[in-house]
């Protein structure tokens, strides 16, 4: 295991463009106080550290929480891309995998690694069972497990389930974080692909209440008359 990871860890850094580093400090709002506040980047696209995946396919569990591990963005990319893959090739560790991914949530730290995983872990191990972890990480105090209880109902509606979208984006209509924010609205929107009647339903209902970045998100595939009059809803605290 150990010479596995150091290979990908030397695979990981020969692909970096250290240039690259401040523009995504910037963009992942490293700098104090930001959500992603002392992260790490070294500068590695997101093809090249799939490249690293697909050359280091079968790492085992244990490895890829090794990996998950490290103070390196990209290296904790690389290790949930691998989780992921071991879930989806390895139905015998899909239970393991879960487990351990719910169990590793503080090193889940960022958006694009929640979207990268959630959906493909949590939200596809609940397609048959019961949907109360999601909830019980809708009221976490975590920024990045409530984003987790949302993103991974992408599975869901996949699967033609919108209940829990609906659910769970009606009880973090109060989140005060924009990217709770965005991840609601964007589940809302794939849910109205899905029904839009129902779509447009629940936010004429919800919309006093709904910050304006969830409602634009969700309203964008909607019909320019429809966006409009839900945009004209106006705000109950005002």
């Amino acid at each position: 295991m150990a010479d596995e990871l150091s290979a990908i860890r030397e695979e990981l850094r020969e692909a970096a463009e250290p240039d690259r580093v401040p523009d995504l400090q910037r963009f992942f709002k490293t700098g104090p106080g930001g959500y992603g506040e002392g992260d790490t980047f070294i500068g590695v696209r997101v093809p090249a550290c799939r490249r690293v995946v697909r050359a280091h396919r079968g790492l085992s569990l244990p490895g890829s929480l090794r990996l998950l591990e490290s103070p390196i963005h990209e290296e904790r990319l690389v290790a949930l891309l691998l989780m992921v893959d071991l879930f989806e090739s390895d139905p015998g560790s899909r239970r393991d995998v879960y487990e351990a991914y719910l169990a590793s949530t503080g090193r889940i730290d960022n958006w694009d690694l929640v979207d990268a995983s959630c959906p493909r872990i949590v939200g596809t191990y609940l397609l048959d069972r019961s949907r109360r972890p999601l909830y019980g990480l809708a009221r976490s105090r975590s920024l990045w497990e409530r984003r987790i209880a949302i993103i991974s109902t992408l599975a869901l509606i996949g699967a033609g389930d919108l209940d829990d979208t609906f659910a769970i984006s009606e009880r973090l209509l109060g989140d005060d974080h924009d990217l709770i924010h965005k991840a609601c609205g964007w589940m809302l929107r794939e849910a109205g692909k899905r029904d839009e009647e129902r779509l447009v339903a629940f936010l004429g209902e919800h919309a006093p209440a709904m910050p304006r970045t969830m409602l634009r998100y969700a309203i964008e595939r909607l019909d320019p008359a429809t966006r409009a009059r839900l945009m004209a809803i106006p705000r109950a605290d005002r």
